[in-house]
């Protein structure tokens, strides 16, 4: 992300799979204007606002008219860190972008960025990634009640950066 005091950027450690079908996702019940993003093409942003406290973001994963998506629930941090550090109020690098909320507030990521192509290169984007991903771990979705038992969220093991309690993530 480019925001106007620098970069901030981060490797993607953990995310939850919401696809087509999927009584647990924000499109299980067809396209409506507040969530009208999931329904883009592959790779748009779909920012919301929840527990009345925080934003997280989702990348909207099949084609247009189609809606699906992947929840960004954890990052390392890469750039930008000090930044993150005030945006979060903390300097516990663990916790900085740990969790889909903590990772939203972290990046400055709102509902300005709801739609946005990040595949596009604007101010936030998806890019390659600086390393391989280690081994990738899967497991039930986290803070859910409708199909708990899917195994659709998936991390990579051994990252400390990883969120969610510890048997979920071992």
């Amino acid at each position: 992300l480019h925001c106007r005091r620098g970069r901030l950027s981060g490797r993607i450690v953990e995310t939850e799979a919401y696809p087509v079908g999927d009584a647990a996702g924000h499109a299980f019940r067809d396209e409506t204007p507040s969530i009208r993003s999931l329904f883009l093409a592959r790779g748009y942003a779909y920012v919301y606002f929840t527990y009345g406290s925080c934003f997280m973001m989702n990348v909207s994963s099949e084609g247009p008219g189609v809606g699906a998506g992947v929840l960004l629930r954890a990052l390392e941090p890469l750039e930008g860190i000090r930044l993150m550090e005030r945006r979060r109020g903390t300097n516990r690098l663990l916790d900085l972008a740990r969790g889909p909320g903590r990772l939203a507030q972290a990046m400055d990521i709102d509902k300005r960025y709801d739609g946005a192509d990040l595949c596009a290169g604007g101010k936030l984007w998806l890019g390659s990634g600086v390393r391989r991903a280690g081994q990738i771990g899967a497991s039930i979705r986290i803070g859910i009640t409708r199909d708990v038992h899917l195994l659709h969220r998936f991390y990579e093991y051994g990252s400390p950066f990883v969120s969610g309690p510890k048997r979920l993530r071992e």
